[in-house]
C-alpha cells in the first residue's frame, strides 16, 4: 500500500521534524508494552534523486511478560516498529511516500524545535 503525506509550508521549516510511525492497531491487554520487528529503509527514484520510504515486511511482535488480570478486557492499541524514532526532515515541497504491506498502518506527527539555542561549555 502506499501513503504519501503532503505536507503545509511552514516559516523555517528547519525547525521542525516529520515523525513517521508504522505499525497496526491490535486489541492487547494494557498492561505490556509491545513492538514489531522491521526496518524502513529510504530509496531513491533512479534518475530524480528523491526519497520514498519502504517496509518490506513487519517482523513478528515482541512484547514484555508482565502480569495481567486474565479477566481484563482487551483494547485496541497501535503498536509501532521498534527501535529508535523515525525522524525526517520537513520538507512541504516535496510530499513524503511511503510504502507498507497491506494492513499496515502509517501516522505521523510533527516535531517542533524552539528557536532559543544553549551554548554548549567547553570542558
Amino acid at each position: 500500500m502506499r501513503f504519501v503525506i503532503s505536507l503545509p509550508p511552514l516559516e523555517d521549516e528547519e525547525l521542525f521534524k516529520v515523525q513517521l510511525l508504522i505499525g497496526k492497531t491490535i486489541k492487547l491487554d494494557s498492561g505490556n508494552r509491545y513492538f514489531f520487528a522491521g526496518k524502513l529503509e529510504a530509496e531513491t527514484v533512479k534518475g530524480w534523486g528523491y526519497d520514498y520510504y519502504i517496509l518490506k515486511s513487519l517482523g513478528l511482535m515482541v512484547r514484555t511478560l508482565m502480569a495481567v488480570d486474565p479477566m481484563a478486557p482487551l483494547e485496541k492499541r497501535f503498536i509501532t516498529l521498534g527501535g529508535e524514532p523515525h525522524l525526517f526532515r520537513y520538507n512541504s515541497r516535496l510530499p513524503m511516500v511511503i510504502y507498507l504491506p497491506k494492513g499496515v498502518e502509517c501516522r505521523y506527527r510533527i516535531w517542533q524545535a524552539g528557536r532559543k539555542t544553549i551554548p554548549a561549555e567547553e570542558g
